[in-house]
């Protein structure tokens, strides 16, 4: 059996858990060769749910048995199933407690019912201090797993590790449909998380990159003595071996100064800040069901900046949401010039099935969206290599991902780069240096997002 995962570092998190719930079915993992690939698949936008199409389709012409687990087939189900012959099962979150037997009934011609969808939502309690228990019942990916019960594979030997903190969302942005597919908001108990990060670090992990679709939640379904992520920051600080702690996907209109001060004054814990802004012009954002404005923002971003003024500060934007205005864009150019953030994703609306905003007045012409994805992206990127720039002559910690060899550079991660979407650190004269070694560096020059560095003598 292999396993493919495509999507977010939540995907990742959900296919080390199926890879441990799997091997102790008696499945072993292969690279090549296997009687039946599973995949994880994404289904957030459009283009992710055409990749993984086409990796379900290209698996299938391997000869092997396929099977399509993850958001897209909790998504779409047995429409999936019906419009995509090739796959063997398409199987939801219900279906992973039983997946290794589901599995052998697929590599054996058994007939294997597909999953059909329900809005997750309506699984949980409406009130959140009433979830826990309920959640014990109902299948939610991350919660309730790990190694005191059903232990990841680690997949690869990565000195950095997705950690799931919570799963679903409570939020109800007129863009987005996560939260139908992936529930409400449920919080992993804080000494279920601790045991998982204990386990990663005996397994190798020196950064914990904390996961969920709304991290600034976390706690809000416990009791208060269980407490917040405030809390639970110094708990996996402290884990011998764990050097760097960073937190994902946190919302302005919940960030809290006890949250910001925590993140800028925890020892070990990244000074880092992945902001959910999405835009900041007060009229686009209420059409989109969320909060805040320019200023608001700014205040939010300055006051990261006083704790911390080195602090990573990243963002997504989406242009050309319905009923964006030229004034709306400019309002947007403004808080991004003020800002200075330092890694930008920009997106260009699209509809997605099921949402509110899909029913929305004011559409954009796709003429119009790419003009103002382009223009906007085009400014990020010259802002955000200024942002690099500003950090020639500092000094950084960088984390070593990949050794220097007669083809690769040196290549790490300074504290204000997460993984993948942020930029990297290319280390000058690195000979020496090993995967998973945090050095300290001095910032010598600046390629657009990442950052040229030379170790300091110890």
């Amino acid at each position: 059996m292999s396993l493919l995962t495509l999507g977010c570092a939540r995907n990742e998190v959900d296919s080390e858990e199926l890879a441990g719930r799997l091997g102790e079915g008696g499945w072993e993992l292969v690279d090549e060769g296997a009687d039946v690939v599973v995949v994880n698949t994404c289904g957030f936008v459009e283009q992710a749910k055409k990749d993984s199409v086409d990796t379900l389709l290209a698996a299938s012409d391997t000869g092997a048995k396929v099977v399509a687990v993850g958001c897209m087939a909790e998504r779409y189900g047995k429409e999936l199933a019906d419009s995509l012959p090739e796959a063997a099962a398409v199987l939801g979150f219900d279906q992973y407690n039983d997946l290794a037997e589901r599995l052998q009934d697929v590599l054996h011609g058994k007939p294997v019912e597909s999953h059909v969808p329900v809005d997750r939502r309506t699984l949980l309690p409406i009130t959140p201090v009433k979830r826990q228990e309920a959640a014990q019942a109902v299948q939610v990916p991350g919660h309730g797993w790990g190694p005191t019960k059903t232990p990841r594979k680690r997949l690869d030997d990565a000195p950095v590790a997705p950690l799931k903190i919570a799963s679903g969302c409570d939020r109800r942005c007129s863009f987005c449909a996560i939260p139908s597919f992936r529930g409400a908001f449920v919080s992993r108990h804080p000494d279920e998380i601790v045991s998982e990060a204990m386990w990663l670090a005996e397994n190798g992990v020196k950064e914990l990159f904390l996961v969920s679709e709304n991290s600034t939640s976390y706690g809000k379904d416990l009791p208060r003595e269980q407490g917040a992520l405030e809390q639970l920051l110094p708990r996996l600080a402290s884990i011998p071996g764990v050097e760097r702690v960073r937190v994902s996907y946190l919302q302005p209109a919940e960030t809290k100064p006890s949250l910001v001060a925590a993140i800028a004054k925890t020892d070990k814990v990244a000074n880092y800040f992945d902001m959910s802004f999405q835009h900041s012009s007060e009229n686009v954002l209420r059409r989109m069901r969320r909060f805040g404005d320019t200023d608001s923002f700014l205040k939010l971003v300055w006051q990261i900046r006083e704790h911390a003024p080195e602090a990573g500060i990243r963002s997504n934007f989406i242009v050309g949401f319905p009923g964006e205005t030229e004034e709306d864009v400019q309002e947007l150019e403004r808080f991004l010039n003020e800002a200075r953030l330092d890694a930008v994703g920009i997106f260009g609306y699209s509809d997605e099935d099921g949402t509110e905003a899909e029913e929305l007045d004011g559409k954009l012409d796709a003429d119009t969206i790419a003009e103002r994805v382009q223009r906007i992206g085009n400014l990020v990127e010259e802002l955000t290599s200024q942002r690099a720039e500003d950090r020639v002559g500092t000094e950084v910690v960088v984390l070593i991902e990949t050794e220097e060899d007669d083809e690769n550079d040196c290549v790490g991660r300074a504290e204000h780069q997460a993984p993948e979407v942020d930029g990297e650190c290319i280390v000058l004269e690195a000979e020496g240096l090993k995967r998973g070694e945090f050095v300290r560096c001095r910032v010598v020059d600046s390629e657009g997002v990442d950052l040229i560095v030379e170790v300091l003598p110890t």
